[in-house]
């Protein structure tokens, strides 16, 4: 565990010393993003960050730590990360169209699926029994897999965002999975932790003021690492173990949900970009660009908590813990207005409630 714990660092370095190279590759190829109405930053930047990345993390594990994991799954899974590198570059210079950009997350989950064998199998619901997927084992995970990776993407809008959001979601990951999930191999936890390996690395590049952006090559590799790492600890799925990679990944899934709700009520396109993003609605109550970062960080940081009570928990405390977790998100979410300011149905249930309960009490007296 030492020489695992040595390889690791030496991960995070090689990554940190690759960035400035793919700083360089970018401007060369032309991968830019220059200031527009919807993004945050005021000067071109480099972006295909996520190369740096991919080029530290595939290292890692091909060389530095290749005895650790079997080849065909090593390999199968390293054929799916390619296309959705190839995707990533490719929209980060020439900017692929949405529909696209799904069918090269597809090509790659039809990977994982059938050439890797990473799939959700069978369904443990407590008091109920076990249920065998059969052929919904295909359509929840090409699901899955799609959902998260253009969670992930969604939140990739200020500088270390989406980068340190997910080190700390796939650190949780590695750590509920070498602890509880009672895997068959502790390979898959070391998988996680290289990858953390290589974000690490990346973050002080990318961190605000940042000198490079994840762009999709990033966003959409760490997302769609994520969906393949839990589907590992989903292969035959509890009520717990279900829970725990989506309370994990808080963050990204309740930006994307809301997005999507947002979108549905304002009778405007699903895949339509706007600015009422998670951090875009803290930035306009007043935070800055740093200290906006910082509090979804700690947002992220809750979430991952919640997600270690979850196996300490039997399955009412656990089912508890997701309802509390639910209302407490939920009041957050309309507090800042992430749907809208005229939104906020429970914060009005609540206030008539109070307002109720102080007539009551005027009229007793």
């Amino acid at each position: 565990m030492f020489s695992v714990i040595v390889k690791l660092f030496l991960t995070m370095i090689l990554s940190a010393v690759i960035t400035p190279f793919v700083i360089k590759l970018a401007y060369i190829l032309g991968a830019v993003d220059n200031p527009n109405a919807r993004r945050v930053n005021k000067k071109p930047m480099p972006t295909m960050g996520g190369l740096a990345i991919f080029i530290a993390f595939t290292f890692s594990t091909f060389v530095l730590l290749r005895n650790q994991f079997p080849s065909h799954e090593l390999f199968s899974v390293f054929l799916a990360e390619v296309i959705i590198i190839l995707t990533g570059i490719i929209d980060d210079i020439r900017e692929l169209s949405p529909k696209a950009k799904m069918a090269g997350i597809f090509v790659a989950s039809l990977v994982i699926y059938f050439l890797a064998g990473i799939r959700m199998n069978e369904i443990v619901v407590p008091y109920l029994g076990t249920f065998q997927l059969g052929w919904w084992s295909f359509p929840i995970t090409i699901i899955w897999i799609l959902a998260i990776t253009n969670a992930v993407n969604l939140i990739d809008g200020l500088d270390g965002l989406a980068t340190g959001v997910s080190i700390i979601a796939l650190f949780t990951m590695g750590i509920v999975g070498y602890f509880f999930l009672n895997l068959t191999n502790v390979y898959v936890s070391i998988w996680v932790f290289a990858l953390v390996a290589a974000l690490v690395g990346f973050l002080p590049h990318n961190f605000h003021p940042a000198s490079i952006f994840l762009g999709d090559t990033g966003a959409l590799f760490i997302g769609f690492m994520i969906a393949v790492f839990s589907l590992k600890g989903l292969k035959n799925v509890t009520f717990v173990t279900m829970l725990i990679p989506v309370v994990i990944l808080g963050v990204p899934i309740t930006d994307t949900v809301y997005a999507m709700l947002r979108r549905f009520l304002n009778k405007k396109p699903i895949t339509q970009a706007d600015k009422h993003h998670l951090h875009h609605r803290l930035m306009q109550l007043g935070l800055s660009h740093r200290q906006t970062v910082l509090v979804i960080y700690g947002l992220a940081l809750v979430f991952a908590f919640i997600s270690l009570l979850l196996p300490l928990s039997n399955f009412w405390g656990s089912l508890l813990l997701a309802v509390a977790l639910l209302i407490g998100l939920e009041l957050f979410v309309e507090s800042i207005g992430l749907i809208g300011d005229n939104r906020q149905p429970l914060l009005h249930a609540i206030q008539k409630f109070i307002k109720r309960l102080e007539k009551n009490n005027q009229n007793k007296k």
